[in-house]
């Protein structure tokens, strides 16, 4: 039987956001997670789970300034 999906070859940086973020909270679907693991490259996808991460602890930083400041 043919896959009939209809697979980019290429996913957009869009679909590349959702998917680090959706896997960073553990709801990653296995459909996305397989499309995902299909691509030729983990560089974008390393380097937006990268930002995310220091954008996340950074605004921990933030809360935690501002709670102790209060």
């Amino acid at each position: 039987m043919p896959n009939t999906d209809n697979n980019k070859d290429n996913v957009g940086f869009i679909d590349i956001v959702k998917s680090v973020f959706a896997a960073m909270f553990g709801v990653q679907s296995d459909k996305n997670r397989q499309r995902d693991f299909k691509q030729s490259s983990m560089v974008p996808y390393i380097v937006v789970g990268v930002v995310f991460v220091v954008l996340f602890v950074l605004g921990l930083m933030a809360i935690v300034s501002v709670v102790i400041s209060a």
